[in-house]
This record gives C-alpha cells, sequence and structure tokens, in this order.
C-alpha cells in the first residue's frame, strides 16, 4: 500500500528539518494520484502560507486540484474553546458573578496546557470532518508532542470526570457510563448514542456537564482508535544527517513505539548532492557520510527515504510539485 493510500498521515520531526515542505509536497502528490487531500498545519507562524505562497488561515482554502489547506491557530482556538465554556458557565451562574466568571476565564487563558489542549480539540475535529469530505487528511505537526498527549487524553479526562461527576450525589448513574468509555472499550458513532437515557434523572446543570465531558472524551477516544489503526494511519519522521535530528529522532522513535504508533518510515531530507564541489562541502559530505551511517544503523528497521539539497528554495507550486516528483522517485 502508497502512504497516500492511507486516511491520516502526521509528518513531524526537529524544527528546521524540512516538514512543511515534506508534507506540502507529499500531498500534491496525493492529489495528483486523484486523491481529495486535505493538508492542515498546527504551525503558529504559518509556515505552510509561506511554503505555497499564498494566504490559507483558518478556514478550509483550495490550494491546488484535489488538494484543499488548513491552518489551525493555537491562540484562536484557546479564545474559541474558552468562549465555549463561558457561555455554557452563563447558564448556570447568577448574572451578578458573570464579572468574577470572566476574570476566571481570563486567568485559564493563560493556564499550562490550555492552548494545548484547545489546539488538540480541534485536531481531533478537523481530523473527524475532514475524513467525511476527503480521502486523506495529512497533518504538518510534531506527533511526539501533540500526538503522545492526545493519546493520553482519553484515560486523564476519564479520572478527571469521574472526580468531578462523583462529588454530585445526583450523579451515580454516570459511574455505568464511565465504565462503558474505559480505554479499549468500543466507542459509540458521533451519529447517535444509545446510552444517552443513562444521563437521564440528573438537573439540567448536571446533565448539560456531563454530556460535554463524555462528548470531548468519546472524541478523543474515537481519535485514539484511529491513530493507532496501522490500517488508516501513518506517522512519517523527517530529518537531516545531522547529529542533533538523529539523536531527537531517535527518542521519538522510541516514544511512538511505546505508545504503539504506526511510523511508516523516515525522510531524509537534505542529502549533499555528488555534483556538489570545493573543499568546504566535501568535508561536509564526509562528515555527513558518518551521519547517514549512523542513521542507517540505528533506524535499520525502518524505511528511509532520501531526499538530496537542491540548488534552490523551494516554494511555490512549482517547487513543491518537482519535490513530490523527487518524493515519488524516493519511494513515497
Amino acid at each position: 500500500m502508497l502512504l497516500t493510500d492511507k486516511r491520516v498521515v502526521l509528518v513531524g520531526g526537529k524544527g528546521g528539518v524540512g516538514k512543511t515542505t515534506v508534507s506540502s509536497s507529499l500531498a500534491l502528490l496525493a492529489a495528483r494520484r486523484g486523491k481529495r487531500c486535505l493538508l492542515v498545519s498546527t504551525d503558529p507562524a504559518h509556515s505552510l502560507a509561506d511554503a505555497f505562497g499564498r494566504d490559507i488561515g483558518d478556514t478550509i482554502t483550495r490550494l491546488a486540484p484535489n488538494l484543499d489547506g488548513l491552518e489551525l491557530d493555537p491562540d484562536h482556538e484557546v479564545e474559541q474553546h474558552l468562549a465555549r465554556v463561558l457561555a455554557q458557565l452563563k447558564r448556570f451562574t447568577r448574572p451578578e458573578m458573570y464579572g468574577e466568571v470572566e476574570r476566571q476565564m481570563r486567568l485559564t487563558r493563560q493556564s499550562p496546557g490550555a492552548q494545548e489542549a484547545a489546539l488538540l480539540e480541534r485536531m481531533a475535529r478537523v481530523m473527524e470532518g475532514g475524513l467525511q469530505t476527503h480521502d486523506l487528511v495529512i497533518f504538518d505537526t510534531a506527533p511526539t508532542g501533540h500526538t503522545l498527549r492526545l493519546l493520553s487524553l482519553p484515560e486523564a479526562m476519564a479520572a478527571w470526570t469521574q472526580g468531578m461527576l462523583k462529588s454530585n450525589r445526583r450523579s451515580e448513574k454516570l459511574g455505568e457510563v464511565l465504565d462503558h468509555l474505559t480505554p479499549g472499550k468500543d466507542v459509540d458513532s458521533p451519529f447517535g448514542d444509545p446510552r444517552a437515557h443513562e444521563t437521564a434523572g440528573m438537573d439540567e446543570r448536571t446533565k448539560s456537564i456531563t454530556d460535554t465531558l463524555l462528548a470531548r472524551q468519546r472524541l478523543f477516544q474515537r481519535t485514539r482508535r484511529l491513530l493507532t489503526d496501522s490500517e488508516q494511519t501513518a506517522l512519517l519522521f523527517v530529518l537531516t544527517p545531522e547529529k542533533l535530528p538523529i539523536l531527537e529522532t531517535g527518542r521519538a522513535v522510541a516514544a511512538l513505539r511505546e505508545e504503539k504508533l504506526p511510523l511508516t518510515g523516515l525522510v531524509v531530507n537534505r542529502i549533499l548532492p555528488d555534483d556538489a564541489d570545493g573543499a568546504f562541502l566535501a568535508r561536509r559530505r564526509s562528515l555527513e557520510k558518518t551521519h547517514l551511517a549512523d542513521i542507517a544503523r540505528i533506524f535499520a528497521d525502518l524505511s528511509r527515504y532520501p531526499l538530496y539539497l537542491q540548488p534552490t528554495d523551494i516554494q511555490g507550486l512549482d517547487g513543491l510539485s518537482d519535490m513530490a516528483t523527487r518524493l515519488e522517485q524516493a519511494g513515497l
């Protein structure tokens, strides 16, 4: 099976190794092969727009035939997430308390993990929605960061949800619901929940909070199942033949395997071409050969796809299309 035959591909690696160029070129290759592809970036620096040489933003934008792009803004995701929480809290708060509630929300905005939690929830929703309209969703992101935390959220939310709701005596029936939602259990389709009646009898406030928490928990569990399904998902890591990227990639690969994530291989980017001449480049090439040997030894059981350093910047549809051809020639 070709990598572009998967449903979800995550492209990651150390900063500056060419993740955005590789993910953009891979998306163009998928589109060339007739796949309806959605390319999603979580980089607040908007590198995706820079790569294509055009504005993209937080709405799905057509970039080429069969290819759409989307840039998720972490700061915007926090604002949207807190606005939804605030609206829900105000439903059950006296008007004279609105000022205090808003103050707490402002403090929450700066709390550790707020941005990450909001961004990961949006990523999960984009993944689900994108798969209904596209054949393939490619994320330009760092799997060792966002993805590993995304996989840990179902367990964390189960414990947090249980602790919150058990403090309310009227939520005794929730225990049965939580039992169904422990990691490893099947998760219901988002289009219908046959267990919805189990929250019946709760007051409106408790039921509203319960429904929200359980909906998020089910969302993350569906995402976990998708990300760990090697038939549908693949993780592609990008590195350059240099010491620091090799060390970071080694740690990342170990973490990904511990979580049983389907790592498909490595793109070894910016290898010096044989015709690059001069004494300086000769010294670099000698050192590079050592690093390439280390990559072959350390990652012997992973597929490796070589890409050579180009004489010019890779930007715009023409440059990325040329790189897509090079990816295909490398075996992707």
